[in-house]
């Protein structure tokens, strides 16, 4: 039996991760921010403590908790290539649409309790979106 503490820390570890790079994205004025950034790592943690509790009521062999994974990864992908847009011949929200994934995949991995992987997977992103942006700018020029 869970308790009440097993599902509150999760979620909550997975506002602050997920508000940190919704912060991240907000900062740079993208179309996925802070709240949807938020709610995505929030729900993706929710699916998988709701998995938990799947298991221990329903308590069917044939239950497999890992197709919720799959479920979120198929539904994030689904909500990140709606803030791909394509303008005059380039193609905006790539990075925005990554940035959801990973959100969603940080989400999951709080679920699970795997607060290590979460929180380096959380650095590893911000890094990516904001120290590659300096390396990016520099090789195209």
């Amino acid at each position: 039996m869970a308790y009440p503490m097993d599902d509150i820390v999760p979620m909550l570890v997975s506002l602050g991760l997920g508000t940190l790079l919704g912060w991240e994205r907000q900062a740079d004025h993208k179309p996925a921010g802070l709240r949807t950034h938020t709610l995505v790592c929030l729900g993706a943690t929710l699916f998988v403590l709701t998995a938990r509790h799947a298991v221990a009521v329903m308590g069917s062999p044939t239950f497999d908790p890992t197709r919720i994974i799959h479920g979120i990864v198929t539904g994030v992908g689904f909500l990140g290539a709606g803030s791909i847009l394509r303008h005059e011949g380039t193609v905006q929200g790539i990075t925005t649409a990554a940035s959801i994934w990973i959100v969603a995949a940080i989400g999951a991995a709080v679920g699970v309790q795997a607060y290590v992987l979460a929180g380096v997977s959380t650095v590893l992103a911000l890094i990516v979106l904001r120290l590659y942006l300096k390396i990016d700018a520099w090789l195209s020029r």
